[in-house]
């Protein structure tokens, strides 16, 4: 057990303070104390003692200095059952801090502070906290360590029950959780200073911190646990506002459908099952857009997850509500729409409002021995690279269809072939091993829901191997093709389109979706 007789606090976060400190006071704990934190405890009629008093050192370099001391360190990493340590300790008059109370400057909140400047967000990185902590954890055998708000209860709680004491496996408990702490600080400072002061996405080394932001329904299978995490610095206002917990598939599909939705003209509306979109249409509303969206595979849309770059207004939210669907993420929903979702309670509702500015920048995938990382594919070739490849050009009408069709086939799992008109998809084949199986797919599927393909427009994420794509492409009647180019087929691919008389038009950039 740890007896605790003498307790140093440093805190930012000062909430629970107060009341945490005179509990100490109470049990006769001499307390420490600096900075802010020293006048909040002496203003509350707590009887605290300054560490600079404490060490006889003053604070200096503006407060950058003023616990980095030998009597500070000494009596958070003194062994007192070491008889060196106790002899050294005793010749220099280094008594034992048995509890340290530490939270650290807001460096997170500082960055992402609106108008906060560099030397603000500099002043912010916490140098002393992070380094009593660790000596603290170091020797948690002796000495306990908090550093979340939550457990100022857990201490109270076993002081009071064991005589001032704590016992080692709690301090255990809160050393593990002083190492999370400091390595996810200093994970945010450097992802602060890679993105934003040397602007390096991919540096020679790399840490990542996440924060747990919820525990999930289940895995991908009922049988897996899961658990959400958000990055240090959260971009987005990931807001549930009603239905049941979320789990592993369906985070993974409202993802898709707002990444997706989001990088589309406003009103988009995206349809996902399984990751794919199983519709996507760009019309002057969101209704018309989920109309559109929605007819291109009613039946994958059972059960589905919705996209929208706008608002949910109530006749949208009756629409949706007409069917059974998993969820909707969107920018923001009308009172009389949540009403509407209200009485379909089990149906999650997410809101963000930043909606098109929370993009993930960089997507992570994990595999057996490590982690892949690259920057999200939202370059993409304007009409300045488009080169027409075919005899029969594209009229204006036509160049409006195969944007909007190079535009939607990048959210396709790969092979991917997308069939559209102006603003909406007609048939979807996706995640085929064969590009012209895909082609087929697409135009079965349309077909299956009484859609017609004649006079559409294909967009193919990667090139044609070989002319039996834009054969099977003929046979059912699409107008016009917009593809990467790049095959050393090409020549027999293009030759394949002039002789149906096909529009072909080649972008130079592929967009595969693993």
């Amino acid at each position: 057990m740890i007896k605790i007789q003498r307790a140093l606090i440093s805190v930012s976060d000062k909430t629970g303070l107060e009341d945490f400190a005179k509990f100490l006071a109470t049990q006769g704990v001499e307390i420490l104390s600096t900075g802010g934190t020293l006048k909040a405890l002496l203003a509350a009629g707590i009887n605290a003692v300054a560490v600079d008093a404490y060490t006889g050192f003053p604070e200096i370099l503006d407060g950058r200095v003023k616990t980095l001391h030998p009597k500070i360190h000494a009596g958070l990493l003194g062994i007192p059952d070491n008889p060196d340590h106790q002899k050294q300790l005793s010749e220099h008059q280094l008594p034992s801090i048995d509890l340290l109370v530490v939270n650290l400057y807001p460096f997170v909140e500082t960055v992402n502070k609106k108008g906060s400047t560099m030397d603000t967000i500099i002043e912010n990185i916490d140098i002393g906290g992070p380094s009593m902590l660790r000596s603290g954890a170091k020797n948690h055998k002796y000495t306990a360590v908090v550093t979340e708000l939550a457990d100022y209860q857990l201490i109270q709680e076993e002081m009071s029950k064991n005589d001032n004491s704590i016992s080692e496996e709690t301090s255990r408990l809160l050393a593990a959780k002083v190492f999370a702490n400091t390595a996810l600080y200093d994970s945010a400072i450097s992802s602060y200073f890679n993105r934003n002061v040397v602007k390096n996405n991919f540096p020679d080394k790399i840490t990542v911190g996440f924060n747990k932001k919820q525990s999930l329904r289940y895995g991908e299978n009922p049988h897996q646990n899961a658990a959400f995490y958000e990055p240090i610095f959260v971009k987005n206002d990931f807001t549930p506002l009603q239905g049941k917990e979320l789990s592993f598939n369906n985070m993974l599909d409202f993802d898709a459908a707002f990444h997706i939705s989001a990088q589309l003209p406003s009103n988009a509306v995206t349809i996902i099952k399984h990751l794919n979109p199983c519709g996507i249409a760009s019309a002057d509303t969101p209704l018309e857009s989920f109309k559109l969206a929605r007819r291109t595979d009613p039946i994958s849309a059972f059960g589905a997850i919705i996209g929208i770059r706008g608002e949910v207004d109530a006749d949208l939210a009756k629409a949706i509500t007409e069917n059974f669907v998993e969820g909707v993420i969107a920018r923001s929903f009308t009172p009389e729409a949540r009403e509407i979702f209200a009485k379909k309670k089990n149906i999650r509702i997410i809101e963000i409002a930043n909606y098109e500015e929370s993009l993930n920048e960089l997507d992570f995938k994990t595999i057996h021995h490590g982690m892949l990382i690259q920057e999200m594919d939202f370059k993409d070739a304007t009409g300045d690279d488009f080169t027409v490849v075919t005899k029969k050009q594209p009229s204006e009408d036509d160049w409006e269809g195969l944007k909007f069709a190079w535009k939607v086939v990048k959210y396709i799992k790969s092979n991917a072939i997308v069939y559209t008109e102006h603003n909406a998809t007609v048939g979807i084949g996706a995640g085929q091993m064969s590009r012209v199986d895909s082609v087929e797919l697409g135009a079965a599927k349309a077909q299956k829901v009484g859609l017609s393909v004649v006079g559409s427009y294909v967009g193919s994420d990667a090139f044609f191997p070989f002319r039996d794509g834009i054969d099977a492409i003929a046979k059912v009647g699409a107008k016009a093709i917009i593809q990467p180019g790049g095959s050393v087929r090409d020549k027999e691919v293009i030759a394949a389109a002039d002789e149906h008389g096909l529009i072909m038009v080649f972008t130079g950039m592929r967009h595969f979706r693993h």
